[in-house]
């Protein structure tokens, strides 16, 4: 590696670094201090926020990681094996298809969560509340405010778990037994219990958005929590490869496709005609 000159301009990062013969990262002898003595999750959270995280932090967040990895046949993991199934070659490209996937309805409840709390207890006037009843009161208002607005609270409901997302509990449970279970948790699970006296019906705390509310609480950046559960699937899409490797259902999912479409005639788009006058 070539010295750099006197006068060129000057890039500091607290991240990797090379020399000759040597590599630091986070101020850290990558060969002597990082490989084989830092675990991959640590790592990750310590990279994002340039501390080295608590042995309790390590644990809420790993567990957070498994309970991103994989869902199934999702539209991420099924678009990844079809672009295998087209591209062989390119495993970093079916990689990319299935994350690409990751928007609103999956992936991204974890940061749309995340930041609704951040922003409902930010927005707030005084302390937080100090009881149950207190963070009742405030779910009871945050809930009857998105349904006077008609929109949705993030991270309420599930397509599958239909009464109860099995993740969630469990991940509260890690918290509290790490002394992790911040505000964030404590408002998401009062949502759980009050939103039935607001939308009249039950619904279950997804267990994506416990995730957004734990990450939350582990003050990791609310811009980055939709990077950490494609972080996390990431892990599961090169499952889902390496199990198209042995047992292949892309060509069966391409060709039940393929094999029965029918022709319709053509539909004209139509955009859609505003009314006139106005309040």
């Amino acid at each position: 590696m070539t010295e750099p000159h006197p006068t060129a301009p000057s890039y500091p990062t607290a991240l990797g670094a090379s020399s000759r013969d040597a590599i630091t990262l986070l101020g850290q002898d990558l060969a002597a201090d990082v490989m084989g003595t830092v675990g991959f999750g640590e790592l990750a959270f310590w990279l994002a926020t340039q501390r080295r995280p608590s042995t309790g932090e390590v644990r809420v967040f790993e567990a957070v990681l498994a309970a991103l990895a994989d869902h199934g046949f999702t539209p991420t993991a099924i678009v990844t094996r079809l672009t295998y199934l087209s591209a062989p070659d390119s495993v970093q490209g079916a990689l990319a298809a299935g994350l690409l996937g990751g928007g609103s309805r999956f992936l991204g409840v974890t940061e749309d969560t995340g930041r609704f709390l951040h922003d409902v207890l930010t927005g707030r006037e005084g302390t937080a509340p100090q009881d149950e009843s207190g963070w009742d009161a405030l779910a009871l208002e945050t809930v009857a405010a998105q349904r006077a607005t008609g929109r949705f609270v993030p991270g309420l409901g599930h397509h599958v778990h239909k009464d109860a997302d099995p993740r969630t509990p469990r991940l509260m449970q890690i918290a509290r037994e790490e002394d992790l279970f911040g505000p964030h948790l404590a408002l998401f699970e009062a949502i759980g219990r009050v939103h039935p006296q607001v939308l009249g019906r039950t619904l279950p705390l997804n267990g994506a958005g416990v995730c957004g509310a734990a990450l939350a609480d582990l003050g990791l950046p609310l811009e980055l929590l939709r990077g950490f559960a494609l972080l996390a699937r990431t892990a599961g899409l090169i499952g889902q490869l390496a199990e198209e490797l042995r047992r292949p259902v892309a060509n069966e999912i391409f060709l039940s496709v393929d094999l029965n479409n029918r022709s319709v005639p053509p539909e004209p788009y139509e955009p859609a005609v505003e009314s006139a006058g106005g309040s």
